[in-house]
């Protein structure tokens, strides 16, 4: 027997306990202990119980064992030996029980829950689908429909619905081995026999080919949702023998696939990227009250978040009128999620009652643990702030700028404790987006980092390091790719191109599209903002400064790059803003050339790329993985590519060099080849490689 499974005779009952903490991950000890399991018990017992030891049942295969060679036994086959035991077998769950772990339950004959347990099929976030019976064995017992939404959506199932459905039999609260094994002696004690799902009939049929379509359309790319209705499409066609096979094989081209290698980049790297070697044994700052400044969405935004996480929360406006305003977007967003079910009414009122207050005098600050300043986006407002915020909070008080662009250094000089001063960059809508970019300033101190970051844990945010720079990691990147963007407007492509080709190519929005809902001001103040310091070898576009100095903003004022009517979803395009483009095409004597959606992506994604390469290469982003987290989680960009850098790696360095190079002949100042990514290719490396501490 497997260390990881602890056998135990119990009276009739052979119990099988997992003991590989902390989530009992199905990895190869944990599949050949119960595979001995049950064969010792096919020799001295009349039914099985399987049940997870500590916190919860099984919680899914172990995925570090993707891309390496298959041990024996698989777990399809583990499943398929346990579904065909001449013993009853019951599966007593708690926790969660994902996955590989769901697949392990259904292939036993009963099963029982615990109330809190919940159950789910989540392998389509890796770019998978299941693949050890789970497509051919969930719709034998809750029908092909309600089978693909569960699977198609890898949401996690409460244990009443399971039971409502039919994954499950039975609910019970209790210690979960205990209730499991009074359950498997009932059913032993009232003679029933094995029942195994496979034996169960062929779910019927259902329009496989719409439901196809519709999976193909929402995942905008994402191969893995749609192929796994094809694998449950086998299920109501063929025997579970059959079945299992061709599961198998989507399962193995998925694995294969670059969208799961993607995905997979994508599940690790949310987790490694707040793990900072240089914050080991530093201790966080004790954060229990927060003031912020600014009412504004962004402002209340970062208030709800921080409210919902448990912090006392102080607002700040200029005056009282603003400071009644913010509050009202507070308790909107707040009542929202009362209205969703998300917030008990109960609590929204504790919150407003207790744990929240708005008002206009920098002096209610003085004893708050940390302030973040999310004002306007100029520097002299935030040097004022500053100013106050200096003079009123406590010694040992952080002081926090949500600033997008500006430098947190120049921040931290006006004031009379540099250490104390650092930018938590958090993205609009705030108590949403779950991005947090920790801009960690010259002077800032390493307890100061590691406050940051606590923050972002408790906010449930993926938190990550960024250097100082205009913009940023993210607000850097995007400048680039986006006058990418602009560059291939002038030279013949639309902005409705545009939008087209990167809908196309995974994103939720195009970058026009992007730049209505944020507003056209943002981009024209930028432009106005650096225009001093321009390189006159810069091409600059103006034809969105001549819709902007006719008041139209994007969706906030009607008209932008798309017109937008009252009562209707989304927008049309804008002939004003071609006529613009036209003219100033005319004016530069620029002859327009066509872009098929191919090029497009590939020049915006290799500017994406060579930018990015030369956030990392200096040291503002510490890691290319991090460049990966912050454009996946604060810019929209398709999951299942795992990030531009990844991308980058999948696609081939060479190729991406090669191609900036060429572009480089039409102009030689915006395409210059990072020096880390000639490196990269002159070494054979990639930007994996970096990840896993390699130098080039």
């Amino acid at each position: 027997m497997s260390d990881a499974i602890e056998y135990e005779l119990n009276g009739d009952v052979a119990i099988l306990r997992a003991n590989n903490p902390p989530v009992n991950a199905l990895g190869y000890a944990v599949r050949a202990g119960l595979l001995a399991g049950i064969e010792r018990a096919e020799a001295e017992a009349k039914a099985v119980l399987i049940v997870g030891g500590g916190q919860t049942f099984f919680a899914g295969a172990d995925i570090k064992e993707f891309g390496k060679p298959f041990k024996d036994p698989s777990l399809p086959d583990l499943c398929t030996r346990i579904e065909q035991s001449p013993l009853l077998v019951v599966s007593a769950l708690h926790g969660t029980a994902l996955g590989g772990g769901l697949e392990v339950a259904l292939s036993t004959h009963y099963r029982i829950a615990v109330p809190s347990a919940k159950v789910g099929l989540p392998e389509v976030l890796l770019g998978l689908l299941p693949g050890a019976g789970g497509t051919q064995r969930l719709p034998r017992l809750i029908g092909a429909e309600k089978a693909i939404e569960i699977i198609t959506t890898g949401r996690q199932v409460a244990a009443a619905e399971a039971l409502d459905l039919g994954i499950i039999d039975e609910i019970e609260d209790g210690k979960v081995e205990d209730i499991g094994l009074a359950y498997a002696q009932r059913l032993v004690d009232a003679g029933k026999s094995p029942r195994p799902v496979g034996g169960l009939p062929r779910p019927a049929a259902i329009d496989f080919d719409s439901a196809y379509d519709s999976a193909m359309k929402r995942g905008r790319g994402q191969i893995a949702p749609a192929t796994a209705i094809r694998a449950v499409e086998a299920a109501s066609n063929t025997d579970i023998a059959e079945g299992l096979l061709q599961e198998r094989d989507m399962f193995m081209t998925l694995l294969a696939s670059p969208q799961s290698k993607g995905m997979i980049h994508a599940f690790f790297n949310e987790r490694a990227v707040s793990k900072l070697p240089e914050l080991k044994g530093v201790e966080p700052r004790d954060l229990k009250s927060l003031g912020v400044i600014g009412g504004g969405t962004m402002g209340a935004g970062i208030t709800v978040a921080a409210l919902l996480a448990g912090y006392d929360v102080t607002m700040i406006e200029r005056d009282g009128d603003a400071a009644e305003a913010g509050a009202g977007r507070v308790s909107g967003i707040l009542q929202g999620s009362v209205k969703r079910g998300k917030l008990s009414p109960d609590k929204y009122d504790a919150i407003m009652a207790d744990h929240f207050r708005a008002l206009d005098s920098y002096d209610a600050l003085s004893d708050v643990d940390l302030v973040i300043e999310a004002a306007f986006e100029e520097m002299g407002v935030k040097k004022a702030i500053f100013a106050e915020l200096d003079r009123v909070c406590k010694q040992g008080a952080i002081l926090a700028s949500n600033t997008s662009y500006l430098d947190v250094n120049e921040i931290a000089a006006s004031t009379s404790r540099p250490s104390d001063v650092i930018g938590l960059h958090f993205f609009s809508p705030a108590h949403v987006m779950k991005l947090l970019e920790v801009v960690v300033a010259d002077a800032t101190a390493p307890d100061v980092v590691a406050s940051g970051f606590a923050l972002g844990k408790a906010l449930r945010k993926i938190a990550v390091r960024s250097g100082v720079c205009d913009g940023f990691i993210g607000n850097r990147i995007l400048k680039t790719y986006r006058t990418c963007a602009d560059h291939m407007v002038m030279d013949g492509a639309s902005p409705f191109d545009l939008d087209a080709a990167m809908t196309d190519f995974g994103f939720a929005m195009g970058p026009y599209e992007v730049a209505d809902l944020a507003g056209l001001d943002i981009g024209w103040a930028t432009r106005k903002r650096l225009a001093p310091t321009r390189d006159p070898r810069e091409r600059v576009a103006t034809y969105a400064d001549k819709m902007c100095e006719g008041g139209n903003f994007g969706q906030k004022t009607g008209k932008g790059y798309y017109v937008y009517e009252k009562g209707k979803r989304g927008g049309t395009p804008n002939p004003e803003m071609m006529a613009f483009i036209e003219t100033e095409r005319a004016e530069l004597g620029i002859t327009a050339q066509h872009f098929t959606h191919a090029d497009i992506q590939r020049r915006y994604m290799c500017a994406m790329v060579n930018e990015a390469a030369k956030v990392v290469d200096e040291g503002i982003a510490r890691r290319p993985l991090d460049v990966d987290m912050v454009l996946l989680f604060g810019y929209g960009f398709p999951r299942h590519w795992g990030g531009p850098l990844k991308w980058a790696d999948m696609q081939g360095l060479d190729g991406i060099l090669a191609d900036i190079q060429a572009y480089a002949k039409e102009d030689d100042f915006f395409w210059q080849p990072s020096g880390l990514l000639e490196r990269l290719v002159a070494a054979g490396k990639t930007f994996d490689d970096l990840n896993k501490g390699e130098t080039v």
